[in-house]
Parts: C-alpha cells; structure tokens; sequence
C-alpha cells in the first residue's frame, strides 16, 4: 500500500528530535542556525529572526553550497508553518550527516503564538 504524505512526516517524527518554541529559542540564543524551509513567500510574509530561507524542494541541493548548514558541530533548528516539511527536511539532514539538526515543534505557528519575536517586513507604502 501506498504510503501518504501524513505517513511520511509521522515516520520522520519518529527518526528525530522535535523542540518545542522554548527550547528552540534557547538554541537559537546560543547560536543555533535557523533554517526555514517554507516557500519564499511564506517567508517574505514573516520569519524567525536570522532565519536562512531554502524551501523543503531544494535543501538537498543548495546543502553544500550554505556554509551555515555544512558546519556540522553546530545546531540547526529547522521549520515550517506546522511542522511536517520541517521533520522531512530534519530526516534529510540527518542522512546529509548533521546530527544536530532538530525541528520546531509545531512551526513557524507555534513560535508565533508563543508570542515569541517574528521579522516581518514593513509594510509597503505607496503613498
């Protein structure tokens, strides 16, 4: 049978360490690098501060040209808006030989109400 996305992200929880917002940001203050793998508009629309943006589609390929990710020894806390693209993204890091990535539990959506700091952009003004 064959196996669906929801299948695919509840097998990739089970293969990594999920943070929750606390945690994460308790990382993050220690240096961890924050790597969003939402789409670019998703991103543009709001973010964790000194997040790296590499959509979910691409992490394999631009893996080895972003220094941030290559540099093993130090914490990746990876998201998404829930969380399902980011446990993917965690498992896929993992195999790349970054042991230290852990996912967001609950995603860019938790983080947010946790009422933790987002960068937005300004809003343009046409005026």
């Amino acid at each position: 049978m064959a196996k669906t996305s929801h299948d695919l992200v509840l097998e990739a929880k089970s293969q990594i360490r999920e943070v929750d917002p606390g945690a994460a940001q308790a990382l993050i203050a220690a240096g961890a690098v924050v790597l969003d793998v939402r789409e670019p508009m998703e991103f543009a629309a709001g973010h964790l501060p000194g997040a790296l943006n590499i959509p979910r589609g691409m992490l394999e390929f631009r893996f080895a040209a972003t220094p941030e990710l290559t540099q093993t020894a130090r914490p990746i806390v990876v998201y998404c808006k829930t969380s399902g693209r980011a446990a993917l993204a965690t498992v896929a890091l993992q195999q790349m030989g970054v042991d230290t990535a852990v996912s967001l539990a609950g995603g860019f959506d938790a983080w947010a109400e946790a009422g933790l700091q987002i960068d937005q952009p300004a809003p343009v003004d046409f005026e």
